[in-house]
């Protein structure tokens, strides 16, 4: 299946011509899906549906540069070839500086050009990508790390205040696992760590997120639940993972548990540092309590009651 190249120009004859171009193509082929507006075109490119862009230069009222600033803005990765019938004003430099990875003009495009200015793109941007997920994920588990955590803390916080919604933070950390280093070795803890990421990760929702922040510590950002669901969500966890042991390559297998504390917001805490905070007390309260399971920041607020179960009949 080709892959799909956006193209977002509002001249109609430009697109015709560029689609020609893209026939001629040697090597890969793609398909091509023309906007001719600057919101549609937003729209689009931040879908994730396109390898590459080619993005004109006057867009109406408002340009292109303002375009792939505001995408940049939102987080777009995709690689942008600037297009544009410019030839002064440093519109090039302009275009780099906003975010283009190439730029062509247009009277000079040919085939061969557009092909090779693709490819250069499409691999630049591969690089660059791979770069990104260096910088914010963790290199053992591929789960984040712990500044893009931080980052994650603060985005999902304004969010919350400004729809007025709950979120919640829980942070895990492995029982004893100095222990499984000191025993088997630092390639068996490596092993524990990886499946315990693994595992951690099938437990959430899509749009949850999860960081490994330390040695054998996990941090997750629960979107839009309060603090009895997060409660429950942490002990999910605490039995889940006790209830499967890890294998090493060599056929040893390891009983492995998790503490975990969480905290809710705005229940236990009104800015990131101190929701982080009131789940790390949680979690260390776990801890003094025995390990393997999880406590509730609630849990440790003056006056607080446990909900007590019915009886059984």
């Amino acid at each position: 299946m080709p892959r799909r190249v956006l193209l977002i120009d509002d001249d109609r004859m430009q697109c015709l011509l560029t689609k020609a171009s893209f026939a001629r193509f040697r090597q890969e082929k793609f398909e091509v899906d023309w906007v001719d507006n600057y919101s549609d075109g937003l729209r689009k490119l931040l879908s994730r549906e396109y390898c590459v862009c080619l993005l004109d230069y006057q867009l109406g009222e408002r340009d292109g540069l303002a375009l792939i600033r505001e995408a940049m803005a939102a987080g777009c990765c995709v690689p942008i070839i600037f297009l544009t019938a410019e030839t002064g004003e440093d519109v090039d430099i302009k275009a780099m500086e906003a975010g283009a990875l190439d730029y062509l003009i247009k009277g000079e495009i040919s085939p061969p050009s557009l092909e090779r200015s693709l490819r250069y793109a499409l691999k630049l941007g591969d690089t660059l990508e791979a770069l990104r997920k260096l910088s914010t994920h963790d290199s053992l588990t591929g789960l984040l790390n712990r500044r893009e955590f931080d980052r994650i803390l603060a985005e999902e916080n304004e969010r919350a205040k400004r729809f007025n919604r709950s979120f919640a933070v829980l942070m895990l950390d492995l029982d004893h696992f100095k222990r499984v280093n000191d025993t088997h070795g630092h390639p068996a803890g490596d092993r524990v760590i990886k499946t315990a990421a693994q595992r951690l990760a099938r437990q959430l929702r899509s749009v949850d997120r999860i960081a490994r922040i330390g040695g054998e510590e996990f941090a997750i950002v629960l979107t839009e639940v309060d603090h009895v669901t997060a409660s429950e969500v942490a002990r999910r966890i605490v039995t889940m993972m006790a209830r499967q042991p890890v294998v090493l390559p060599d056929g040893t297998t390891l009983a492995v548990t998790i503490s975990a504390g969480s905290a809710s917001m705005p229940k236990n805490g009104a800015t990131p540092d101190v929701l982080v905070q009131a789940a790390d007390k949680a979690l260390y309260e776990a801890k003094a309590r025995g390990r393997n399971q999880a406590v509730a920041a609630v849990e440790l607020e003056p006056g607080y009651e446990p909900i007590r179960q019915p009886d059984p009949v």
